[in-house]
C-alpha cells in the first residue's frame, strides 16, 4: 500500500510539472507571436481590404464643371513638375505649392510584404496610368517651350488676317500653355515623327473657317512655320482652284514631297450638299441638302486617310438668308415647319452626315473620321454686332482645368453613338481661353468691333491638331 501511495503522490507532481512547462512554453510562443514582425505578414486578405485609404476619394467639383483642386490631394499622390509648378505659381498662388507637409507613413504599410494584396489593390486604385484616357479631360498647364512654330514665319500657310503677332496686339501670354489631358501620356508634336506617321496619306479637313483655322495651324506645325520648296500646292487635283467671281477658293491642299503627305481643306460650313438653283446666275439661290453630305465628299472620300468633320456657327437665320441657302429634304424644297427651325435643320444635317459616313467606312476600312465639336465664341456684354467684345489678357482667368462628365455636345455624341466615327472634343478645354482670339486687332491696327470667335495662330487650334494626332 506505501509503494501505491508512493507512485500515486509521483505522478501528480509529474502531472502538474508537465502542466507547468505547457504553460510556459504556451506563454512564450504567444509572446513571441505577438512581437514577431513577420507575423503581420500572415494577415488575410479580408483583413487588409478593410483597412482605410489615407486618400480622400471625391474631389469637389464646381457650379461650372471644373475641379476645385486639392492641392494637399495631389501633393500626396503624385509630385508636380516643373511647368505645373510654375503654373501653381502664377495662377493660384505660391502657397499653393510647397503648402501641405507629407503625410506620415502608416505602420502597416512598413510591415506590408511586396507581395501584399493590399498594396496591388492600393496601387492600381490610386495610379492613374489605369484609368482610362480622357483627351476631353485635363488642365492647361505653362509650357515655356511653346509657341510650336513662329508667328512670323508661317506666312506662306497662315492667313495674314490671323497672325496675330503681325497685328498691334500688345500681349501674347496666351501661346505659352499646352493642354495635358487626363491619364494620357501625351507625347510633345513632333512635325518629323508626324510626316514619317503619316507618309504616303492624306488628312482632310471639311468644315466652316474654324476648320479652315485647325487646317492653317496644322500646315505651320508640320512645315515647324518656315517656307519650304519640298511643299507643293496640289488644290488641282481637288479642283480646289479660284473660280471666276469667287471671292477665294473653296479650299486648299499641299502635298509634303518627301513623305507623300498630303493635308487640304474644304470650305462646307453647313456639311450639306450645296447646288445652285440657275448655273448661269451668281445671285441664284442655292438649294441646300439638309439630308445629303457635300458632293466634294462623296467624290474624294475614297483618297483620305483622316477626315475631320466640324459645322455650327453658320447655323443660324442670318447666315442662310445671306447665302441664299433653301433648305431641301428629300431633293424638294423643305416644307415641313418643324424642320425648318434652325436647331432641327442642323440635328437633321448633322445625323445624316455621320449616318452617310459611318456606312462608307465598311468599304474604306483604312479611313479615320472625327468629328470636332463646336469652337466657342466668347463675345462680353454684346454680340459681334452690338458692341459685344473679349478683352481680357490674362490666360486662365476662369480656371484651368475641365472635369465634366460626358460630352460637350450631345447632338454630336448621339449621331456618333455606335458608329465608327469619333469625337473631337475640344469645346470645354477652348471655353477656358478667352484670352486667345483675334479681339480688336487685325494687321492693319484696331477696329470698332472684335473677332471674339476665330483664334490668334499660334495659338488654341494647334492644341486641337495635338489631339487628333494622338489619336489617329
Amino acid at each position: 500500500m506505501k509503494g501505491g501511495n508512493s507512485y500515486s503522490f509521483r505522478g501528480r507532481h509529474v502531472s502538474v510539472a508537465v502542466a507547468l512547462v505547457a504553460i510556459v512554453l504556451f506563454s512564450t510562443l504567444l509572446w513571441t507571436w505577438e512581437t514577431n514582425p513577420i507575423a503581420s505578414t500572415l494577415r488575410s486578405a479580408h483583413e487588409w481590404y478593410h483597412i482605410p485609404s489615407e486618400f480622400p476619394a471625391e474631389v469637389p467639383i464646381d457650379s461650372v464643371g471644373t475641379t476645385k483642386p486639392k492641392k494637399a490631394v495631389e501633393k500626396s499622390l503624385t509630385p508636380p513638375t516643373e511647368n505645373e509648378t510654375k503654373l501653381q505659381v502664377g495662377v493660384e498662388g505660391a502657397a499653393a505649392v510647397d503648402s501641405h507637409p507629407k503625410s506620415p507613413e502608416s505602420p502597416f504599410k512598413k510591415k506590408v510584404s511586396p507581395e501584399s494584396p493590399f498594396q496591388k489593390k492600393e496601387s492600381s486604385e490610386s495610379s492613374p496610368r489605369n484609368e482610362a484616357c480622357d483627351y476631353a479631360k485635363g488642365k492647361w498647364v505653362a509650357d515655356s517651350r511653346r509657341p510650336l512654330y513662329s508667328g512670323f514665319g508661317c506666312k506662306q500657310w497662315l492667313s495674314s488676317m490671323w497672325s496675330c503677332r503681325m497685328t498691334q496686339r500688345p500681349n501674347f501670354s496666351f501661346e505659352g500653355y499646352r493642354w495635358q489631358p487626363k491619364n494620357c501620356d501625351m507625347q510633345e508634336f513632333d512635325r518629323s515623327k508626324f510626316l514619317r506617321k503619316m507618309k504616303d496619306k492624306t488628312i482632310a479637313f471639311i468644315g466652316d473657317s474654324l476648320g479652315r483655322q485647325q487646317f492653317q495651324s496644322l500646315m505651320c506645325m508640320a512645315t515647324g512655320g518656315e517656307e519650304s520648296p519640298e511643299v507643293q500646292n496640289v488644290g488641282w487635283e481637288y479642283d480646289l482652284v479660284k473660280h471666276r467671281g469667287a471671292i477665294r477658293p473653296d479650299g486648299w491642299a499641299y502635298r509634303f514631297t518627301k513623305t507623300n503627305t498630303t493635308i487640304l481643306y474644304y470650305w462646307s460650313a453647313s456639311l450639306c450638299d450645296l447646288v445652285p438653283l440657275n448655273i448661269t446666275d451668281k445671285h441664284t439661290d442655292v438649294a441646300m441638302h439638309l439630308d445629303r453630305p457635300p458632293a466634294f465628299m462623296r467624290q474624294y472620300l475614297h483618297r483620305f486617310d483622316v477626315l475631320v468633320l466640324n459645322t455650327g456657327h453658320h447655323w443660324n437665320r442670318g447666315k442662310l438668308n445671306a447665302n441664299k441657302w433653301i433648305m431641301h429634304v428629300n431633293g424638294t424644297p423643305n416644307e415641313d415647319k418643324k424642320i425648318a427651325e434652325i436647331l432641327n435643320a442642323k440635328n437633321l444635317a448633322i445625323y445624316s452626315v455621320v449616318k452617310w459616313l459611318d456606312l462608307q467606312l465598311v468599304s474604306h476600312p483604312r479611313l479615320k473620321a472625327f468629328f470636332r465639336t463646336l469652337s466657342p465664341r466668347h463675345f462680353f456684354n454684346g454680340d459681334w454686332n452690338t458692341g459685344g467684345s473679349c478683352d481680357n489678357t490674362i490666360p486662365l482667368s476662369n480656371g484651368s482645368e475641365v472635369s465634366l462628365e460626358g460630352s460637350s455636345d450631345p447632338v454630336i455624341a448621339g449621331a456618333l453613338n455606335s458608329t465608327k466615327i469619333k469625337i473631337l472634343d475640344i469645346t470645354p478645354l477652348s471655353q477656358l481661353r478667352d484670352e486667345a482670339h483675334m479681339s480688336r486687332y487685325t494687321i492693319r491696327g484696331t477696329l470698332n468691333s472684335s473677332d471674339c470667335l476665330h483664334w490668334c495662330l499660334p495659338g488654341i487650334p494647334d492644341t486641337w491638331n495635338e489631339l487628333l494626332v494622338a489619336q489617329i
